[in-house]
């Protein structure tokens, strides 16, 4: 068993989650950010990769005090459990994840994770899991996460992550904002980097569910075949 999961990105109309300086740019807009935090309000936890943590130093938490405020009143922690596939233990300790806003913060880790990197981890505050032996085993991982609770999982990137993710068929929907912008650069992150597929035949297939526009850009919703 694993739990449900989506990708939510943002992306540029030429494919691009971000310039090829790898910072964080904004692509999308308010009403976006909006949509966005409405997901993670409805999640038990949001995951992303150790590329987005040392890039973007996300926080992952939900901005909406509204939301915050109704996920309390459920009787769940404010924000959904914040998750890190860092196969090495690479997360520093003082990034917004572990840092900032309240609930349980899940480092996923191989067994090649040095020791004191996870004992540091540890002493911020992060539950360690381990799965894999060089690289952080994700099918194996979500099944672990499953029985610790997590029943919806919202995945955020990077694009190493989410083509991880895609190739083994561990995704069930995936939503994209679209917006009104080229970035450009060969070596600029896309929604799924990773070796790719070798045709069609061997592709994810995606069944479209909606498209709305949204700011500047559009919304597009797919089921995963």
């Amino acid at each position: 068993m694993r739990p449900y999961v989506f990708i939510n990105a943002a992306m540029s109309a030429d494919g691009k989650i971000s310039a090829y300086t790898r910072k964080q740019i904004p692509i999308s807009g308010e009403v976006d950010f909006r949509r966005v935090d409405r997901l993670k309000y409805g999640v038990d936890a949001i995951m992303v990769g150790i590329g987005t943590v040392l890039s973007d130093d996300p926080s992952l938490t939900v901005k909406s005090e509204e939301f915050r405020k109704e996920r309390r009143d459920l009787g769940t922690d404010e924000n959904p459990i914040r998750i890190v596939a860092d196969s090495l233990a690479r997360t520093p300790v003082d990034s917004d994840i572990l840092m900032k806003g309240a609930g349980r913060r899940i480092v996923l880790v191989s067994e090649s994770a040095p020791g004191m990197r996870l004992d540091r981890l540890r002493e911020a505050g992060a539950e360690i899991v381990v799965a894999g032996e060089h690289r952080v085993d994700l099918a194996s991982a979500l099944g672990r996460l499953y029985e610790m609770g997590v029943r919806r999982l919202m995945v955020e990137g990077g694009g190493s992550l989410n083509w991880g993710l895609l190739s083994q068929g561990l995704v069930d929907k995936v939503y994209v904002y679209v917006g009104n912008m080229i970035l450009g650069g060969e070596s600029s992150p896309t929604l799924a980097d990773g070796t790719g597929f070798s045709g069609i035949d061997g592709a994810c297939q995606l069944e479209l569910i909606s498209l709305e526009q949204m700011d500047k850009g559009f919304v597009i919703e797919w089921q995963v075949k």
